[in-house]
């Protein structure tokens, strides 16, 4: 492989194709509020430079009629992208939040997924539904100080703990929905990091958590007589958009379990395997998992994740630290348990992109838009991925997941 690169590198002219180039180019002119005339001018400028003759399947007369509603959740606006959206259900879920037999929207372009997902919901409604709860919830932002010395590190703390009522009163004068409910500072030498967790109630809260921990900085910065040498809003340690330990074990966004109790006839009759060969299977995973070095155990979280986050307009990259977590199977006598924990789903019911006219319609659909419908969303999904893993392991475990996937994905 070393030799091929190699030589490509070295063959006339890819060497120079690949050195720095100082080439004249016209930026883009940046754009914060879409207009008519400002997508028409973008789209002309493309003109020039590509091929721009599918405008119409971005720029559609749908999207075109209200450009401005899109100008809260993005610059340099052109259009909209359409994806295919399935739907699943009935699922009934027996929640503390959620309550009832949803019908739930799911935007993919991987053939086989919906009707996978759909297989494990019908499953898991004929075995009488899925219970979930959440058992905690918080979103973090973990903002560093750098100090001289581990000395000032530990007189910074020390000064933070005395004085987190009044950090507390900066972070939410900010927000009327956000709660700071504990601060918890990391040391490492001179550098301290300080775990600030929120309640965000109903909208996922990845902003809001920001500019509140920003006044709570300011507040730190203004009165702290302990002397810093830098400070950063973000410190890396909070596991935002990515996969982290601190995720894992403590949660960042809303911690859900949901589980079934499946019935022998209903894996056999919907399921296609027998109980016990879900079990062996699951059991051979499980060391996969484990010998992999993945964080947690499960089969693909990010796959029902993605869907119903771009269906209902959730933060999309959120799927990088929501797809953690643990499933677990288990007989119960002739019957099979089977369980999700999921410590970091980021949902909202309000704000980020759920005002979206496609994505509002998909939360319409799940009769969970607007306020007071955010921890149901919340256990809803960790529902569904349930329903994912059961109808995945049963596949792998009769040897249909293969041919599932030739006649819905290849030959249909």
């Amino acid at each position: 492989m070393l030799s091929r690169i190699r030589a490509r590198f070295f063959q006339s002219p890819l060497h120079e194709r690949m050195l720095p180039s100082d080439a004249q180019f016209t930026t883009l002119r940046p754009v914060r509020k879409a207009t008519q005339a400002s997508v028409a001018k973008y789209w002309a400028r493309l003109a020039n430079t590509t091929d721009a003759s599918d405008r119409d399947a971005i720029a559609d007369p749908l999207t075109m009629a209200m450009p401005e509603q899109f100008n809260a959740n993005i610059e340099n606006f052109i259009g909209t992208v359409k994806l295919p959206v399935g739907i699943i259900g009935p699922l009934r879920i027996n929640g503390l939040n959620a309550h009832g037999d949803y019908h739930v929207p799911m935007a993919t372009t991987e053939a086989a997924l919906v009707a996978s997902y759909a297989r494990g919901a019908y499953a898991a409604t004929k075995s009488g539904g899925i219970s979930t709860a959440i058992l905690y919830e918080g979103v973090i932002r973990t903002p560093a100080f750098v100090l001289e010395n581990l000395l000032n590190a530990g007189l910074f703390v020390e000064w933070v703990v005395t004085e987190v009522d009044q950090l507390k009163a900066a972070a939410e004068s900010t927000t009327r929905h956000g709660k700071l409910v504990s601060v918890e500072p990391m040391i490492d030498n001179n550098v301290v990091f300080l775990i600030c967790r929120y309640t965000t109630g109903d909208a996922a809260g990845q902003n809001m958590v920001t500019i509140a921990t920003n006044a709570l900085c300011d507040d730190i910065v203004a009165r702290c007589p302990v002397a810093l040498k830098a400070w950063y809003i973000e410190g890396n340690f909070s596991g935002d958009k990515k996969a982290s330990f601190l995720g894992l074990v403590t949660g960042r966004g809303r911690k859900v379990s949901a589980s079934v109790t499946l019935k022998a006839d209903v894996v056999e009759r919907t399921l296609g395997t027998r109980v016990q060969d879900m079990l062996d299977y699951g059991q051979v995973a499980n060391l996969g998992a484990h010998l992999s070095g993945q964080l947690g155990a499960q089969a693909h979280y990010a796959n029902g994740l993605a869907a119903i986050y771009i269906a209902t307009g959730q933060d999309a990259a959120c799927v990088a630290e929501s797809a953690m977590g643990i499933t677990r199977m288990e007989a119960r006598g002739n019957d099979l348990f089977c369980s999700v924990t999921m410590p970091n789903i980021l949902v909202g019911s309000v704000g980020g992109g759920t005002s979206l006219p496609s994505q509002s319609a998909g939360l319409n659909i799940l009769g969970l838009k607007g306020a007071g419908h955010g921890a149901a969303l919340a256990e809803v999904v960790a529902a569904t991925c349930l329903c994912g893993e059961i109808s995945i392991v049963a596949a792998i475990a009769a040897g249909h997941f293969t041919r599932a996937h030739e006649n819905l994905a290849r030959h249909r």
